[in-house]
């Protein structure tokens, strides 16, 4: 009887439905190795590489080796609350010199953007003295039951998962594709505070400047300063979560510097920490100060391998050099976007800052975008979906991608948006 050969992606999966717990969800990818905008699967079968991790690879894999080499060297762990260590001090040194804005700064480390959404809830209450916490239609904000709370989609993130964290109330957010503008948002924002929550009760909003996993909404270039204006009205604190769109993945450090407005507080990780966890809490020092010692804080928060390599990262984003590739990388991707847009996909629309691009395809349901994530991968592209529908196709390639691969990389969406399109 002959013996079933399997290939090592196929024994691995195998493996995976076996001992990985059925809720974490995952794409039929084994990876072997990565380096820059590429990677090879088990198989040894390469890829260009369009995901970067869910966006943790700005930078590019592999970008940050040098530096964590250098401090595995030295120690793995202390905790920063048992033994200070250099690392964890230089990444809010330069959390400040990047602050985008005047203030004078003090920053947290965690080890996640979840994490750190939850401590700059925490930080504005007790700054405040107020509870409640606003946050925005097409949110994601992470997948603990505060940030669920925040998160705005029920499938896969919240159902089942309650009850949830009070005192979460939510406002529209502008939609232009689907008919919200920025008038329709502050109207609705300032009847939530008429009818269902007082505005001396609301110690913070939350709100993405792009909103990444509802779609790469990017807010028009009125609203979060008109946003910031009811905040400053109402003595309410603005928290910028820059988790996906910040560490340069717009073209500046920080997505907010598109619009010139000064957040109270400003949430940071995915890229952060190169792809190792980390993330962070960046705020006014008077707010960050508010909270007495010992009330943040964690184990392994601030990890000094992970700090050695956002030092690594946070000085190359800051670069001219990296946001200039950045701008370029935006422009010829946003190009054959609106071009795949024209050809392929009428009706759709292109939307991002700087590379944080996506196409929102016109039909409202999961199906094609589906089929395109997939084609793609079979033709040897690594592409991602999101959106409240599910229909949109996001772009979050590394940044130190050459112009052979994204051009590459580019060829084979335009290849699967016509296999899906054909199926």
């Amino acid at each position: 009887m002959a013996v079933e050969q399997r290939t090592e992606s196929e024994r691995v999966v195998a493996a995976r439905e076996q001992h990985v717990a059925r809720g974490v969800a995952t794409t039929p990818l084994v990876v072997a190795r990565a380096e820059g905008a590429r990677i090879w699967d088990v198989d040894g079968r390469e890829y260009v590489d369009f995901a970067g991790g869910l966006g943790c690879q700005n930078t590019g894999h592999g970008f940050a080796t040098a530096a964590i080499h250098e401090q595995v060297d030295r120690y793995l762990h202390q905790c920063f609350m048992v033994g200070m260590y250099e690392p964890y001090i230089d990444v809010c040194r330069l959390l400040g010199e990047t602050w985008p804005g005047g203030a004078e700064t003090k920053s947290l480390l965690v080890n996640s953007g979840a994490e750190a959404v939850e401590n700059a809830v925490k930080i504005a209450r007790v700054a405040t003295g107020r509870t409640a916490v606003i946050a925005f239609d097409h949110a994601f904000h992470g997948r603990t039951n505060l940030t669920m709370a925040l998160t705005s989609k029920v499938v896969p993130y919240k159902r089942g998962f309650g009850p949830l964290a009070p005192e979460v109330y939510r406002a529209p957010a502008p939609y232009p594709y689907r008919g919200v503008s920025s008038d329709d948002a502050i109207r609705g924002l300032e009847l939530l505070l008429k009818q269902d929550v007082a505005p001396e009760s609301v110690a913070c909003v939350v709100l993405e400047p792009v909103q990444g996993e509802g779609g790469f909404i990017v807010m028009p270039d009125d609203f979060p300063r008109r946003l910031a204006e009811i905040c400053e009205r109402h003595g309410i604190l603005y928290v910028d979560d820059e988790v996906q769109s910040g560490v340069g993945r717009t073209g500046p450090v920080w997505a907010i510097e598109h619009y010139g407005v000064e957040p109270d507080l400003l949430v940071s990780g995915k890229s952060l920490g190169g792809g190792l966890p980390l993330a962070g809490v960046t705020g006014r020092a008077e707010l960050m100060d508010s909270v007495p010692p010992g009330g943040l804080g964690g184990t392994f928060g601030g990890n000094p391998v992970a700090c050695a390599a956002a030092t690594a990262v946070l000085e190359e984003v800051r670069t001219p050099a990296f946001r200039s590739r950045a701008e370029a990388i935006g422009k010829t991707v946003r190009e054959r976007l609106d071009d795949f847009a024209t050809d392929r996909c009428k009706g759709s629309e292109v939307r991002g800052l700087g590379p944080m691009l996506a196409l929102e395809l016109a039909e409202p349901t999961p199906e094609l975008a589906s089929a395109v994530t997939a084609a793609a991968r079979r033709r040897g592209l690594i592409l991602l979906s999101c959106g409240i529908y599910g229909n949109v196709i996001r772009i979050l390639v590394p940044l130190s991608i050459s112009d052979g691969e994204l051009t590459r990389g580019l060829e084979l969406l335009e290849e699967s948006l016509g296999d899906a399109r054909a199926a």
